[in-house]
């Protein structure tokens, strides 16, 4: 049986975060919930990791954005990425400059708000129109109430990946040394002795 969380179980964590915020029961579960998600919808709990490095992942595929914090899912938004002819580029990218109010150079001064560059040739995370699919020239379009959260939450350098794949990381196991594994023959108690009392302050 494998161990630890997948996004199911985030997105119930997310779920009961926001309605709690809301003082209201928390939406029913479904399965497939985050491939169900309209255009212009997202999740964001960033209280699940309050702390931590920021890493974005991008799938062209399914037309999400997930964020993770201190390598913990705290958000995930619809986008429209690049159009046919215009491409949103795959591979590892940075934040290398973050704007506020910010217009396109390239497309009719068009308004970019929130704007993170990630190439300086014209791809860049921001809010605009999400359709429903690619409509974009190659940028990352977010929901602008979404759009803010996350540049609120980012620093440069930030990673953001951007892939064809629509799986996505999901949290580590737990720990091997914190398992039990009786069908290799071992105890793990036998070869590992927790003692906190030695350490009260670390």
């Amino acid at each position: 049986m494998r161990q630890g969380f997948d996004w199911r179980t985030i997105l119930g964590l997310m779920l009961g975060l926001a309605a709690s915020a809301a003082h209201a029961a928390p939406p029913t579960m479904l399965d497939g919930a985050i491939e169900q998600m309209k255009p212009r919808s997202y999740l964001w709990a960033p209280e699940i990791a309050p702390s931590g490095p920021v890493m974005i992942i991008v799938s062209l595929k399914t037309q999400r954005a997930y964020v993770y914090r201190n390598g913990v899912p705290i958000g995930v938004s619809t986008v429209s990425t690049g159009k046919a002819g215009h491409k949103t580029p795959t591979g590892v990218f940075t934040v290398l400059q973050k704007r506020v109010v910010h217009r396109s150079n390239k497309y009719s001064n068009a308004p970019m708000p929130f704007m993170q560059r990630l190439t300086w040739y014209g791809i860049a995370l921001h809010a605009g129109n999400l359709p429903g699919y690619p409509a974009s020239h190659g940028c990352i379009r977010l929901p602008l109430a979404f759009a803010k959260l996350l540049y609120g939450v980012t620093d440069l350098g930030l990673t953001v990946i951007i892939t064809n794949d629509e799986l996505v990381p999901e949290v580590s196991p737990q720990p091997r040394i914190a398992q039990r594994d009786d069908s290799a023959g071992t105890d793990v108690a036998n070869t590992y002795m927790w003692q906190p009392a030695r350490s009260p302050s670390g």
